[in-house]
Protein backbone atom coordinates (compact mmCIF):
# COMPACT_ATOMS: atom_id res chain seq x y z
CA UNK A 1 0.00 0.00 0.00
CA UNK A 2 1.27 3.35 -1.22
CA UNK A 3 1.14 6.61 1.10
CA UNK A 4 1.16 10.03 0.02
CA UNK A 5 0.83 13.34 1.19
CA UNK A 6 -2.25 15.70 0.50
CA UNK A 7 0.87 17.96 -1.26
CA UNK A 8 2.46 15.38 -3.49
CA UNK A 9 -1.20 14.28 -4.55
CA UNK A 10 -1.98 18.15 -5.42
CA UNK A 11 1.21 18.26 -7.15
CA UNK A 12 1.48 14.86 -8.97
CA UNK A 13 -1.72 13.47 -9.49
CA UNK A 14 -1.39 12.31 -12.68
CA UNK A 15 1.72 10.00 -11.31
CA UNK A 16 -0.63 8.83 -8.25
CA UNK A 17 -2.95 7.76 -10.80
CA UNK A 18 -1.02 5.58 -12.96
CA UNK A 19 0.24 4.19 -9.42
CA UNK A 20 -3.26 3.41 -8.75
CA UNK A 21 -3.86 1.38 -11.34
CA UNK A 22 -1.03 -0.59 -10.14
CA UNK A 23 -1.35 -0.49 -6.49
CA UNK A 24 -5.07 -0.84 -6.07
CA UNK A 25 -4.95 1.44 -3.18
CA UNK A 26 -3.20 4.54 -1.95
CA UNK A 27 -3.50 6.60 1.36
CA UNK A 28 -3.05 10.06 1.22
CA UNK A 29 -2.41 12.11 4.73
CA UNK A 30 -1.93 14.91 5.75
CA UNK A 31 0.11 16.21 8.56
CA UNK A 32 1.16 12.53 8.67
CA UNK A 33 -2.34 11.11 9.51
CA UNK A 34 -4.37 8.80 7.08
CA UNK A 35 -6.76 11.11 5.71
CA UNK A 36 -8.49 9.40 2.63
CA UNK A 37 -7.93 6.14 0.85
CA UNK A 38 -7.70 5.77 -2.91
CA UNK A 39 -9.14 2.22 -4.27
CA UNK A 40 -8.84 1.32 -8.21
CA UNK A 41 -12.24 0.38 -8.84
CA UNK A 42 -13.54 -0.65 -12.65
CA UNK A 43 -17.40 -1.35 -13.53
CA UNK A 44 -16.71 -4.80 -12.64
CA UNK A 45 -15.92 -4.45 -9.09
CA UNK A 46 -17.50 -1.31 -8.14
CA UNK A 47 -20.82 -2.77 -6.52
CA UNK A 48 -18.74 -5.23 -4.67
CA UNK A 49 -16.22 -2.59 -3.49
CA UNK A 50 -18.77 -0.29 -2.58
CA UNK A 51 -20.49 -2.98 -0.43
CA UNK A 52 -17.81 -3.98 1.27
CA UNK A 53 -17.01 -0.44 2.44
CA UNK A 54 -20.26 0.29 3.45
CA UNK A 55 -20.22 -2.88 5.71
CA UNK A 56 -17.05 -2.21 7.33
CA UNK A 57 -18.54 1.17 8.33
CA UNK A 58 -21.50 -0.10 9.45
CA UNK A 59 -19.29 -2.29 11.44
CA UNK A 60 -17.05 0.25 12.75
CA UNK A 61 -20.25 2.43 14.07
CA UNK A 62 -21.37 -0.93 15.88
CA UNK A 63 -17.78 -1.40 17.44
CA UNK A 64 -18.45 2.48 18.64
CA UNK A 65 -21.43 1.79 20.23
CA UNK A 66 -20.86 -1.19 21.78
CA UNK A 67 -17.45 0.43 23.49
CA UNK A 68 -19.83 3.15 24.54
CA UNK A 69 -21.96 1.01 25.99
CA UNK A 70 -19.75 -0.61 27.74
CA UNK A 71 -18.00 2.22 29.29
CA UNK A 72 -21.43 3.78 30.39
CA UNK A 73 -22.13 -0.38 31.64
CA UNK A 74 -24.37 -2.41 30.54
CA UNK A 75 -26.71 -5.18 31.15
CA UNK A 76 -25.62 -9.23 31.10
CA UNK A 77 -27.44 -11.38 28.73
CA UNK A 78 -29.13 -12.40 32.11
CA UNK A 79 -30.12 -9.59 33.17
CA UNK A 80 -32.02 -8.78 30.01
CA UNK A 81 -33.44 -12.50 30.18
CA UNK A 82 -34.99 -11.75 34.06
CA UNK A 83 -36.04 -8.12 32.01
CA UNK A 84 -37.88 -9.60 29.42
CA UNK A 85 -39.08 -12.70 31.72
CA UNK A 86 -40.77 -9.93 34.54
CA UNK A 87 -42.63 -7.68 31.34
CA UNK A 88 -43.91 -11.20 30.24
CA UNK A 89 -45.67 -11.92 33.57
CA UNK A 90 -46.66 -8.81 33.81
CA UNK A 91 -48.40 -9.07 30.91
CA UNK A 92 -50.04 -12.69 31.83
CA UNK A 93 -51.13 -11.22 35.16
CA UNK A 94 -53.20 -8.03 33.09
CA UNK A 95 -54.44 -10.77 30.68
CA UNK A 96 -52.22 -9.54 27.62
CA UNK A 97 -49.71 -11.78 25.54
CA UNK A 98 -46.05 -10.68 24.34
Amino acid sequence: MQFVTVRDFRNSSREIWDKLSKDEEIVVTNNGKPTALLMNITENNFEDLLAGVRQAKAAQAFNRMREESARRGFMSGQEIEDEIQAARKEARERGETL
